[in-house]
């Protein structure tokens, strides 16, 4: 018996003083049920952080499938933007839609711009940039359709020659837009299509707030390369005074080293075209000499005024392929005539393009070239070409 006391003692299942002890399992009961409420305890505390684990886990696959946004606020206009998320497909811009919009779509996408474009027109600090008299000049670039009671503002480089064309048939001079000839479609004099200017003041006024009003713009840096390439590269419809009389008097100007005898030969570079453009108070002077050509290259606030006159729709040149068909309906003429077939994804923003063209350009002279847009870079909602300005 003290054997076996001397070896439960050494299991610490005798207690001192006890000279009989109760042979295993029956010692120490009070000893064994602590025990197994430890490890009942312990497998309870596994449980639970098995489903914590499992929670937390599934939490984290929701949050990233939700992908968390930032804002921030540009002018008056608060833009969300999703947080980048590896291997994300990157988001389409607003201006390049994957997906055909049904009507209701495309009207809420007209609502915000027009909205966005009241917005930037309130804004004080861009005033100068953005808001411009109801001109002869601009009502010069206003085309009128009494018949359908549509109002058409010309911004070139954006598709204008199309748009002509529609109002063209509208007006009766022919029965569809594929059968007008292109070199009648810029005859003002023969086509058929009254300019605003042209009524007197009462009538100018009767028609703007009530006539069904539209102009088209395109990405502000994009229009201007497209500009210097039709007119001063290829000039397909042979206007011989973009290359005799314009050229020569920007590159005698704003060309570093040149030689006088060699100005109209030598061909007008995309550099010498952004300082000109860039130069606040030098273009200034030379426009006056320039004349009415420089509709090509000036801002759409001074063609169109669209802090002045309330525009029912701004198209955008980037979703033409939408645009055209939805502005036809809200002009209610859909079912009249049809724009004519555009490929897909010509019209499209084409940054590689634009960073071709300005890669030789100084930061200084494309920080000035900015300033001069940047009114209609805001007003119609296209990003700050930040890959160019720093």
């Amino acid at each position: 018996m003290h054997a076996l006391c001397h070896i439960l003692h050494t299991c610490n299942r005798c207690k001192p003083g006890v000279s009989f002890c109760f042979p295993w399992p029956w010692a120490d009961v009070h000893i064994m049920r602590h025990q197994w409420l430890l490890l009942g305890a312990c497998g309870w505390v596994l449980l639970v952080l098995m489903f914590v684990s499992k929670f937390i886990s599934l939490k984290t696959v929701e949050g990233y499938r939700k992908r968390p946004t930032q804002s921030w606020i540009v002018g008056d206009t608060k833009v969300v933007k999703p947080t980048s998320v590896p291997n994300a497909v990157t988001q389409t811009p607003s201006h390049q839609p994957s997906v055909v919009p049904t009507v209701s779509d495309w009207q809420a996408v007209s609502e915000r711009r027009i909205e966005h474009l009241s917005a930037v027109c309130k804004n004080s600090s861009l005033r100068n940039l953005t808001h411009v008299s109801i001109s002869k000049f601009v009502l010069d670039r206003i085309f009128v359709c009494d018949k359908r009671q549509i109002l058409f503002c010309q911004t070139p480089k954006v598709g204008n020659t199309q748009w002509k064309k529609v109002l063209i048939v509208l007006n009766g001079g022919f029965p569809s837009v594929e059968e007008i000839p292109e070199n009648l479609v810029h005859d003002h004099d023969k086509n058929g299509l009254p300019r605003l200017s042209s009524f007197s003041p009462q009538e100018i006024t009767q028609r703007l707030n009530s006539y069904f009003k539209f102009f088209i713009v395109r990405d502000p840096f994009e229009r201007l390369i497209s500009a210097f390439k039709d007119k001063f590269v290829k000039n397909p419809r042979f206007e011989p005074w973009y290359k005799h009389d314009i050229a020569p008097a920007i590159i005698r100007k704003y060309r570093k080293i040149h030689r006088d005898s060699d100005l109209a030969t030598s061909g007008l570079h995309f550099e010498d075209f952004v300082r000109y453009l860039g130069d606040a108070e030098g273009r200034r002077r030379m426009d006056r000499q320039f004349g009415e050509h420089i509709i090509h290259w000036v801002t759409y606030a001074e063609l169109c005024a669209p802090c002045e006159i309330n525009y029912s729709v701004v198209g955008h040149h980037e979703t033409l392929e939408h645009d055209a068909a939805y502005i036809l309906r809200a002009a209610g003429i859909h079912q009249l005539v049809s724009y004519p077939a555009i490929p897909p994804g010509i019209t499209h923003y084409n940054r590689t393009k634009v960073e071709h063209y300005f890669s030789g350009i100084s930061k200084r002279d494309v920080r000035r070239l900015y300033a001069r847009y940047q009114g209609d870079f805001q007003l119609f909602g296209y990003p700050t070409p930040e890959f160019l300005l720093n």
